[in-house]
């Protein structure tokens, strides 16, 4: 859940009210936030950095509001106060426009680009006046919609200049690292392509999203009517563009690779500080060019109508509202509300509310405006007993047992490398039923496990300076493929019991199983029939010949136990014996 810091101070300004902290949380409450903390930066510096850096900070009081992860229209001071004015009544619901004068600015894409960052879109916000905080807070915005939204800039990354620097149209281009020069923001010479990775290389805040575009043949470029570098998309402005107190019109670009993104992060951002325009929340377009001809007005503002049926929503809800309460609730949420009859209720949504993509979505804040605890508590009419799964019951008490015998627990990934699975243990993967993943994004992740022996033979290397014997067991599922099953593949609960000591004690592990059969009320079957458990002869790679054994209980072979091969050790970086047993522990439900 994102976190917006704001000065108390300016925050009760601007709401026109002085609260207490308790009285602001319980606001908070009814507006589905939360107040998470009250500190100051001296407060969070001293945490972060050490008390010595104390004085760099300010002893004015912060608020810290966790906002939902998807109302991106709440992460600055403008969005949070223009809501919290709408929810108590004190101002009516902002109206977005856009205006599109006779001489509409341009910004064309060519064709290199799509090789690396294939969208963008473009606003104007006129005759601007900004403060130093309305600055900050539009620095900050930027700053959590690149985070949020844009996944550190891999899908969306903004850019804002002063307009009256620069000369339409713009051009969005894609150069080679060595052609492009330009003076990066707050730097003092030029730079090419290739020296700004090199100068950004250890910038605490620029350095992860070089990689970004890094290894690329081409790099993103934004440039006027004169050849004057914009930005560098995503790392970096120019210098030449940047804002100051004193610019009047600020041009907007936004690239990405993914175009939905983009124009959600790009209303957030106008909505939100159109209100510093002289004319109100009234934003200007950019045609848009890109290279198949395509032409567009961005941004577009949209509003759209969501149709919902008031008595639907209030029994969905619980709660026994008229439908023209039901619109009062939800002006109160900035959604303009109209009553149609029959109980429908067409609702206005405003393109600074791009949360909002189903009825559920609106019926949720019809929920926050009535107050969740006003909702009375009712039993269900299908009431259930819920209790625990027989399968993780069965599991904790075999944990009690294995604790009870100096046995410690393990808990490691479900994913692993091939090379674990297979390879380290004297198996061909081919062989076995091993669901893969389509696109691993590290080596250590690219199979489902199908056994637990290799996470405990890792955790035991790791920790392999201990005192002996080491002694770890791991009861978890593990992961095979199914083609009899529609999703192809199921888990299984697996028993792991590993000892690792100077002696390869096969006669301790095997009494420790005789102790799990025991529990689980299954007796050693000398006749070796379909009744009760026992050991049979068995070859596997992973363990000494003669030294194995499957283990079958009533007829069908659940596991197996054996000591391992010294060659199956080494690859897991392991010098003395080790005994282990597995298990699956389904059967015995």
């Amino acid at each position: 859940m994102p976190t917006v810091t704001i000065k108390r101070d300016l925050l009760f300004k601007a709401l026109g009210k002085t609260y207490t902290d308790d009285e602001f949380q319980k606001l908070c409450f009814s507006f589905g936030l939360e107040l998470d903390e009250v500190t100051t930066e001296q407060q969070m510096i001293a945490k972060e950095q050490g008390i010595d850096h104390i004085q760099e900070g300010s002893d004015e009081i912060l608020y810290k509001i966790d906002v939902p992860a998807n109302r991106y229209d709440l992460l600055c001071l403008e969005g949070l106060v223009t809501g919290l004015l709408v929810f108590l009544g004190k101002i009516p619901i902002p109206v977005y426009k856009t205006v599109k004068p006779k001489n509409v600015e341009r910004i064309e894409m060519t064709k290199a680009c799509l090789q690396i960052r294939g969208h963008i879109i473009a606003a104007i916000l006129r005759d601007v006046t900004i403060t130093q905080t309305a600055y900050d807070s539009f620095i900050d915005l930027q700053d959590k919609l690149h985070q949020n939204i844009g996944r550190k800039r891999t899908l969306v990354s903004i850019g804002t200049h002063d307009l009256d620097t620069i000369k339409g149209p713009f051009i969005y281009d894609a150069m080679l690292p060595k052609n492009i020069k330009f003076k990066p923001l707050n730097q003092d010479k030029e730079y090419t392509g290739e020296e700004i990775m090199d100068l950004y290389a250890n910038h605490s805040q620029l350095k992860q999203y070089l990689p970004i575009i890094k290894n690329s043949p081409v790099y993103p470029i934004i440039y006027d009517k004169n050849g004057v570098i914009l930005s560098l998309p995503p790392i970096v402005n120019g210098d030449h563009s940047k804002i100051t107190l004193n610019t009047k019109n600020i041009f907007i670009e936004c690239t990405a690779t993914n175009i939905t993104k983009a124009k959600i992060a790009l209303d957030t951002l106008v909505c939100a500080f159109s209100k510093y325009c002289s004319r109100m929340h009234q934003v200007e377009i950019v045609e848009v060019v890109y290279p198949n001809t395509k032409k567009f007005d961005s941004p577009d503002l949209k509003y759209r109508i969501e149709k919902i049926n008031s008595k639907h929503a209030t029994n969905y809800i619980g709660i026994n509202q008229s439908p023209e309460e039901v619109a009062q609730l939800l002006t109160k949420m900035s959604l303009q509300t109209e009553l149609k009859g029959n109980d429908e209720l067409h609702v206005q949504v405003s393109p600074s509310r791009h949360d909002i993509i189903h009825a559920c979505d609106i019926y949720e804040d019809i929920a926050i405006a009535y107050g969740y605890n006003k909702i009375k508590k009712t039993v269900p009419k299908t009431p259930s007993i819920g209790k625990e799964l027989p399968l993780n019951k069965l599991t904790d008490q075999l944990r009690e047992v294995m604790a009870s015998a100096c046995f410690t627990e393990a808990l490691t990934f479900s994913l692993c490398s091939k090379e674990d699975i297979a390879e380290k243990l004297g198996h061909n993967i081919m062989n076995l039923p091993v669901v893969h993943i389509l696109n691993p994004k590290t080596a250590e992740f690219q199979v489902g496990r199908t056994t637990l022996l290799p996470g405990i033979l890792r955790t035991i290397a790791a920790n392999r300076k201990l005192p002996l014997p080491i002694k770890l067991f791991e009861i978890s599922d593990v992961i095979l493929r199914d083609t009899m099953l529609e999703v192809g593949a199921r888990n299984e609960r697996h028993l792991c019991v590993v000892y690792y000591n100077k002696i390869a004690r096969f006669e301790f592990v095997h009494g420790v199983l005789d102790r799990i059969m025991h529990v689980l009320k299954v007796s050693w079957n000398y006749n070796k029939d379909d009744t009760g458990y026992y050991l049979r002869s068995f070859k596997d790679p992973t363990f000494f010949l003669s030294r194995c054994a499957e283990i079958v209980s009533y007829g069908k072979v659940i596991g197996k136990i054996g000591t391992h091969h010294p060659e199956v050790l080494s690859k897991f970086g392991l010098s003395i014996p080790c005994t282990s047993f597995e298990i699956n522990i389904e059967p015995f439900l």
